[in-house]
């Protein structure tokens, strides 16, 4: 009735537990219940006991009306032809009698998880082992499949998933969390650093995909590197930083530009002054205490990144993830593949991914040129209309852009005057926050600081 060992060993397996597992549901209704929310005749390792679960299950599910006993199960494997493959009716009749209680049967199903987990186990090393000597397989593949079966198995190696909640339980447990937040601030979320934003947003969930789009140039990575740093800097919050546009030595360049007030240009051409190297240096340090994992791979594959992220939240323990830019993502899809539809498939990982870690996860994307001159929208987000429906907040950025029209004659321009911060000019910009699945939309206007390559919270006594 076993099945097959492999390799000269028998695989893990409790063979009491199975037993006591088959006779405590052929008793008691109660132990039914619980032992089929976890068991699947899978989780069985005699065949025999693999047949007898499955025709309880399909018995039940046939005659919801009938109780299960030794009578009416033995009656049903003989109409089926199947009595005998489960070791005949003393065999069954032996299950009902040896179950030391019905009591314990959640404990005794446990048991037989546990030994199912190690054959999975066994069997996914195996497969694992055959992949890798497979000179045509994708080497990487075969790390992001074997990542992902253990993350799976790590979701059901846990005690027994509840399938629902009370509401009686689940309505204090929400006030208690109300009143915890109430008196200590939202806890839940990660803070942008952006009052206003965080006051519309109440910060990025766990497991939230937030989506940032705007055309070239108008500063998303610029945006995103200020979060950055006030989260992983200022608050010391473990955070990742993927770009696949730029190394992290140019990251980090911004981030030293953005802290110290020194112009980014002076940084990148070593033209510095006294006063602008004490100041970098004090940026350091402060940069040096921070929580900043940054990963800078061109073209990275989608599996690799998902690999690394698992690894930076491993090991570094990460709690919100950017990515610099979506479209920069490799889905190492087949060439005949439209573009749409691998974004598609990157914008579906990313989401995926996101409640996997259980983190928020800020990926940076291009709109298209119809965006050009105006206020973009959600149509405008390039390539496909997935990371639209994939996406739980979305933030586009907005400038206006000035025409320059002083090669006209007749032109004539009323200046504006010029808001500065820290003695550099700001340019106004508009965040616009487009789609917030469980919020409100709405406009915040921020300023664009170029020489710092950073943004700014602004107020309107500033003139905006």
């Amino acid at each position: 009735m076993a099945t097959i060992p492999a390799g000269g060993r028998i695989p893990p397996h409790n063979d009491d537990a199975e037993r006591a597992v088959l006779g405590a549901i052929l008793l008691s209704t109660a132990a039914f219940d619980e032992v089929t929310e976890v068991l699947r005749k899978e989780d069985f390792y005699k065949i025999g006991h693999q047949v007898l679960y499955d025709a309880i299950l399909a018995f039940h599910q046939e005659h919801s009306s009938q109780t299960i006993d030794l009578i009416t199960i033995t009656d049903y494997l003989s109409g089926q032809d199947m009595l005998e493959r489960c070791g005949g009716m003393a065999y069954i009749a032996a299950l009902t009698s040896d179950v030391p209680t019905t009591a314990n049967a959640a404990y005794y199903a446990k048991i037989v998880k546990a030994h199912s987990l190690r054959r999975t186990m066994l069997e996914l090393s195996g497969e694992i082992k055959e992949k890798v000597f497979d000179q045509s397989t994708v080497i990487e593949s075969v790390v992001d499949t074997f990542e992902q079966k253990l993350s799976d198995l790590q979701s059901s190696s846990g005690s027994f998933a509840e399938k629902y909640q009370e509401g009686s339980i689940l309505v204090t447990k929400t006030v208690d969390r109300l009143q915890e937040r109430a008196k200590h601030g939202n806890k839940d979320g990660i803070k942008s650093g952006f009052s206003q934003l965080d006051d519309m947003t109440g910060g990025f969930q766990p497991s939230e995909f937030i989506v940032i789009g705007a055309r070239p140039s108008v500063g998303k990575t610029a945006f995103a590197i200020s979060m950055a740093i006030d989260i992983a800097i200022h608050r010391k919050i473990p955070t990742g930083f993927f770009s696949a546009e730029m190394t992290a030595m140019a990251i980090m360049e911004r981030i030293l530009a953005a802290e110290a007030h020194v112009d980014a240009k002076k940084i990148r051409n070593a033209v510095l002054r006294n006063q602008d190297n004490l100041a970098i240096i004090d940026a350091a340090s402060k940069i040096y205490e921070g929580k900043l994992y940054i990963q800078d791979t061109p073209n990275i594959k989608l599996l690799d990144l998902r690999s690394q992220a698992r690894r930076m939240k491993r090991e570094r323990g990460i709690k919100i993830l950017f990515i610099d830019y979506i479209s920069l993502i490799n889905p190492e899809a087949s060439p005949n593949v439209p573009r749409h539809e691998q974004v598609a498939e990157v914008s579906r990982s990313l989401k995926s991914l996101a409640r996997e870690l259980e983190i928020p996860i800020v990926a940076l994307s291009q709109v298209t040129r119809d965006a050009e001159g105006k206020e973009p929208n959600l149509a405008n987000l390039r390539d496909t209309g997935s990371i639209e429906q994939d996406a739980d907040v979305v933030l586009l950025l907005h400038r206006d852009r000035l025409i320059d029209m002083s090669s006209q004659p007749d032109f004539r321009r009323e200046e504006e005057p010029q808001v500065m911060i820290s003695g550099f000019p700001v340019q106004k910009t508009k965040v616009i926050v487009a789609k917030q699945r469980n919020g409100e939309t709405g406009i915040i206007t921020m300023g664009f600081q170029n020489q710092l390559v950073r943004f700014v919270e602004m107020d309107r006594s500033e003139g905006f």
